[in-house]
C-alpha cells in the first residue's frame, strides 16, 4: 500500500515496497519497512537515504547531468490505486510520466541533452538490460531538488513507480573533453 505523506514534511518519493523518502526538517529521511530492510535490494528505483545525504554535500553551484538508465515493466504496476488499476504498458506509464514531468523539469531549468536506446551491453552483466538511457542536464543540484520538491511533481511520480522495473541514476559533473579519447 502508498504510505501517506508526514504531516509538516515535504515528500520525496514513495515506493511500493514500502519505502518512503521525506525531505523536510533540514534533512533527507528515509522510512522503511522492515521487510524491506530484510531483504537484498535487486532492483533501484529511489536513490538510498545515503547516497541523498551525499547528493546534497557536493557542489551545488555548477551545472551537472544525471546519466538515466531505465528498464520498464511490461505492464504498469499501479497497484489498486491510479484508475483502478489501468491495463497500460511500462512504456506507457513512463510516457506519461515524461510528459507531466516536462513543464516542472523545464522550470527548474532542466534540459535532456542526450536520448539512446540501448542495442548490445558490450561490457557488463548480460543480465543488465535497459530500454531507455539519457542525460538530462540541471543548472545545478538545487534545481534538481527544487524538481523533485516541487508538490507537482510528487503528484505525479507515482507514474514513474509504476513504469519502473529497475533504474541507475549517475550525478556526472560537467567537464570539457579533452584532446584524446576519454582523456580528462
Amino acid at each position: 500500500e502508498w504510505i501517506p505523506a508526514f504531516a509538516g514534511m515535504t515528500v520525496w518519493g514513495m515506493c511500493r515496497a514500502g519505502g518512503l523518502f521525506v525531505w523536510g526538517g533540514g534533512g533527507i529521511f528515509l522510512f522503511s519497512s522492515v521487510q524491506e530492510e530484510t531483504k537484498p535490494m535487486t532492483n533501484f528505483i529511489d536513490p538510498t537515504r545515503e547516497a541523498l545525504g551525499l547528493f546534497t554535500t557536493l557542489d551545488c553551484y555548477g551545472p551537472i547531468a544525471m546519466l538515466n538508465l531505465i528498464r520498464l515493466r511490461d505492464k504498469a504496476d499501479y497497484g489498486d490505486g491510479y484508475a483502478g488499476g489501468r491495463d497500460i504498458t511500462g512504456k506507457e506509464a513512463y510516457r506519461e510520466y515524461g510528459r507531466t514531468a516536462a513543464r516542472i523539469f523545464k522550470s527548474v531549468g532542466g534540459k535532456q541533452i542526450w536520448l539512446g536506446m540501448p542495442e548490445l551491453l558490450l561490457i557488463g552483466p548480460a543480465d543488465e538490460k535497459w530500454d531507455i538511457v539519457f542525460i538530462a542536464q540541471y543548472p545545478n543540484s538545487k534545481a534538481f531538488i527544487e524538481m523533485v520538491e516541487n508538490p507537482d511533481y510528487q503528484a505525479i511520480v507515482f507514474h514513474r513507480f509504476a513504469a519502473v522495473e529497475d533504474s541507475r541514476l549517475l550525478r556526472l559533473k560537467m567537464m570539457e573533453p579533452g584532446a584524446g579519447f576519454g582523456c580528462i
